[in-house]
């Protein structure tokens, strides 16, 4: 079928609804069409505990911020974007609080500021341990009250169409009515997400199949920096337990980190111990589960606060554990690092403009230049509010002037006979086993050129299955997986220092690479 919209959104965490809004309110004229290829909630955004990283009072400054954003960043941040993104945070917050957001408060009525690892100053503002999934509700609430704006769940993005370096719209599975829809747009704006699942181990939801930063490539669009992909420190190790995140507020809070006979080791690898930035933290874990040959270490708030307060400030974690028997108000809290958030992305500006005309991309998606060599904690969700309201003011300038262009129908492929569906769900457990082990917290060369021999087998079975099989989501998913996984094998090979999140034991100490490194097709 032959869809035609002014605007295309692909995705719908909070850089996809907060960019809708701000346009059906700019462009009242202009039809809009957001897709998400599960319900509506499914996203990173929905399943983010920490905060939103803001200067919010006289105890600290935009000053101290940016500092503290370069400092993580470890010498790859672009200065500019990152004071345009973090001078911005306390106008974007307001509008949040106008939205509904209920932050929370402390007893004298004053906003509850979290301090997370990399921070200098308490400025994180959150509502208790589920501020992404607050921020997500008020914008689905807000999104669903403007007539111009149409909402389509569980439509999977297939591919964009684009010509000479300018994209025109999109091929969209309907999974509903197992039907491949042409979307012809004047723009299209990929708001999907990471990429955790490319991981054996991630806090991220099943959506995070790096489908926008495929896309992107696909059409042409300059990719940068994807060999920096930040692991959290502190996922719930348990065997039936997925993708549960322990938020780092908790060691904001003293929490402390501990091995299987309770020694403290933090110390031991940074002065701010488990306030160090999440790169060093997890490396730091790493490292004593390879001394250990443990499986996990604990993280110990019970021993250091109460009851009462752990149950107050940390409801979800609570509820969470206590599914898998585990109080943590009365013990220690398995955890291990995991695949949480890609600093690398399609290399876009601010506002979300790329080198492929009428392509957009914001949020996690994207390597603006805020996030460097790692990402400092609570600063994702703030860029994802100011990258969609630059992209806003961006097309509400221009999106009079520009026309829909309609293309081709999509020439499917054969039925995929039901014995071969093994092969999808095959291909997707080698990926992530293997990027796990030779590219995950610490890498060496030899692991990295065994990653990439092994992905170009996977890519080619994989094309071949593409073209052949009928198109579902899995079969979608996997070669956006597959795609994305060469991206940070080609960059992290290409990187010969250590540097932030990018840890190589033949190159351990940094170099004078200050640059990203981009790549574009062809390989």
């Amino acid at each position: 079928m032959k869809i035609k919209t002014d605007i295309l959104i692909i995705g719908g965490g909070i850089s996809g609804l907060s960019l809708a809004i701000k346009l059906a309110k700019l462009v009242p004229d202009q039809e809009i069409l957001l897709i998400t290829k599960e319900d509506l909630k499914e996203s990173n955004t929905f399943y983010a505990q920490g905060g939103i990283a803001c200067v919010w009072n006289e105890n600290d400054s935009i000053e101290n911020h940016i500092k503290d954003t370069l400092i993580a960043g470890d010498g790859l941040c672009n200065e500019e974007v990152v004071k345009k993104i973090i001078t911005q945070a306390p106008e974007r917050i307001e509008e949040l609080i106008d939205l509904g957001v209920e932050f929370n408060r402390g007893a004298d009525g004053d906003y509850d500021l979290g301090k997370e690892g990399g921070h200098s100053k308490r400025r994180i503002l959150h509502v208790n341990d589920l501020t992404g999934q607050n921020v997500e509700k008020k914008l689905i609430e807000q999104v669903k009250k403007h007539h111009n704006i149409q909402i389509k769940e569980y439509w999977c993005a297939i591919n964009l169409f684009s010509t000479n370096f300018r994209c025109d719209g999109a091929y969209i599975l309907d999974q509903e009515k197992d039907e491949i829809h042409n979307i012809a747009a004047k723009v299209t704006i990929l708001a999907t997400g990471g990429a955790g699942k490319i991981y054996l181990y991630t806090t991220n939801p099943d959506v995070a199949s790096g489908d926008g930063i495929a896309m992107a490539y696909r059409a042409g669009a300059i990719i940068a920096n994807m060999e920096f992909y930040q692991f959290h420190p502190t996922c719930l190790y348990h065997p039936y337990a997925k993708s549960i995140l322990i938020t780092e507020a908790m060691r904001g809070e003293g929490a402390i980190l501990k091995d299987i006979s309770g020694h403290e080791f933090m110390e031991e690898y940074h002065p701010a111990k488990e306030l160090a930035p999440r790169d060093i933290v997890s490396r730091a874990i790493d490292a004593e589960l390879k001394k250990s040959g443990d499986d996990y270490v604990y993280l110990d708030i019970a021993s250091y606060r109460s009851s009462d307060f752990i149950r107050s400030h940390f409801p979800w974690v609570f509820e969470a554990c206590r599914n898998f028997s585990i109080d943590i108000t009365q013990e220690p809290i398995p955890v291990v690092p995991a695949a949480h958030y890609c600093c690398g992305g399609v290399l876009t500006k601010v506002d979300g403009s790329t080198k492929v005309k009428n392509l957009y991309v914001i949020g996690e998606s994207t390597c603006t230049g805020l996030h460097g060599a790692n990402r400092l904690a609570s600063n994702s969700l703030l860029e994802g509010l100011v990258c969609a309201h630059e992209c806003a003011n961006t097309l509400a300038n221009k999106i009079g002037n520009l026309k829909i262009k309609e293309f081709k129908e999509w020439e499917p492929g054969h039925a995929v006979p039901s014995t071969e569906a093994v092969i999808i769900s095959q291909n997707w457990d080698e990926i992530r086993r293997f990027m796990w082990n030779y590219v995950g917290i610490v890498r060496t060369d030899l692991r990295l050129q065994r990653a990439k021999k092994r992905i170009n087998l996977l890519l080619d079975e994989i094309n071949q299955y593409y073209w052949d099989f009928k198109i579902e989501k899995n079969l979608v998913e996997l070669r956006n997986l597959a795609t994305v996984a060469k991206l940070i094998i080609v960059s992290a090979i290409s990187r010969k220092e250590s540097r932030g999140i990018h840890y190589n034991l033949d190159y351990p100490e940094k170099s004078t690479m200050s640059r990203p490194t981009t790549l574009r097709r062809p390989w």
